[in-house]
């Protein structure tokens, strides 16, 4: 049994929610996708999917190991792009590539590393796109695809879940003097909390934290919300109420000192995993291929940096994120 192939057979199935659209995904017949899933099973002595008539999902083994395997998984296409590097692709690489990004990923991560790439890459021609969502015109012809979320990924596409980014809760210094400073999650309650929507259209007003083995949800209100990110971090930056934001869109804000964060002790959840998609066909291409290898080398750099991004984050969709376009409490109060 090819272990490594059987690991990818695995999550491919998980990801795709079924043996049919895992197979379609990996360009191979079903059978062979659950005959190498099978053998992985049996060398682990261990049922890792549920079998059902509207597909599969993983047992609680079955996600223990999914949460081990993914790093592994991204490490070793990173270092098989890197191996092509090193011993040279017989075709030139170059053309026209298009990428797309969500704006936190774009602003703060690729494009301050594009100049890098030019450096190495001189004769490929970026087309660079912000997007927000997977079904975005730009997102759907691009040939690399870095996006925030639980996307739905096209039968067509690869599809990793690479980690997640940060977060914290912060205020400017003046709103913590006025107001306090909390001491437990379940204080910002009584704060004015400026809340983001996201492009889902969902009002991000349950704030979650964990510590240890003790979890919290703290259902926050303020007197508004939006879409537009910026807006909200200038009010917050402003004085005007709490935020929660990812530490790499904010570091230099938290390190001139305009915002303080708060509850440190405390890891706050809720964060999208950062997904890299891109068609399989794109494995053949060497300008991808480069592209890959250094999209995920910019994400190990923020990894060595600190706790900018971390390499776990939730696989699963959130509640609130399935139930749509509203407010992300109202899983909380409806299931009271």
């Amino acid at each position: 049994m090819d272990k490594l192939k059987a690991i990818d057979y695995f999550i491919a199935s998980v990801e795709e929610g079924s043996f049919a659209r895992a197979a379609q995904r990996l360009q191979i017949s079903v059978p062979a996708v659950q005959k190498l899933v099978g053998a992985l099973e049996r060398s682990l002595g261990t049922p890792l999917l549920e079998r059902g008539a509207r597909g599969v999902r993983p047992t609680p083994s079955g996600a223990e190991y999914l949460d081990r395997c993914r790093p592994l998984l991204v490490e070793l296409e990173a270092l098989a792009l890197a191996e092509v590097r090193l011993k040279g692709s017989p075709e030139r690489v170059s053309g026209t590539l298009a990428v797309a990004a969500s704006p936190q990923l774009a602003h703060h991560v690729l494009l301050p590393a594009m100049p890098r790439f030019h450096a190495q890459y001189p004769d490929v021609e970026i087309d660079f796109r912000t997007v927000n969502r997977i079904g975005d015109a730009d997102a759907q012809t691009a040939d690399v695809l870095l996006l925030h979320g639980w996307p739905e990924a096209p039968a067509d596409c690869v599809h990793r879940q690479l980690g997640g980014t940060h977060s914290l809760i912060m205020a400017a210094p003046a709103y913590w003097a006025e107001h306090g400073v909390p001491e437990h999650p379940s204080d910002l309650e009584r704060h004015t909390c400026l809340l983001l929507r996201n492009p889902a259209g969902i009002v991000l007003d349950l704030w979650e934290f964990v510590r240890g083995t003790e979890s919290v949800q703290v259902p926050v209100r303020g007197w508004m919300s939006s879409n537009a990110r910026e807006a909200v971090l200038d009010l917050v930056i402003g004085g005007h109420g709490v935020g929660r934001f990812t530490e790499i869109t904010t570091r230099q804000h938290l390190q001139s000192g305009r915002l303080v964060p708060v509850l440190r002790d405390w890891e706050v959840q809720g964060g999208p995993p950062v997904n890299l998609l891109y068609k399989a066909s794109g494995r053949r291409s060497p300008r991808v291929r480069a592209y890959i290898d250094h999209a995920l080398q910019c994400l190990r750099d923020l990894q060595s940096h600190g706790e900018t991004f971390l390499p776990h984050a939730p696989t699963d969709r959130p509640a609130w994120h399935r139930r749509g376009y509203g407010r992300a409490s109202a899983t909380v109060r409806h299931t009271a």
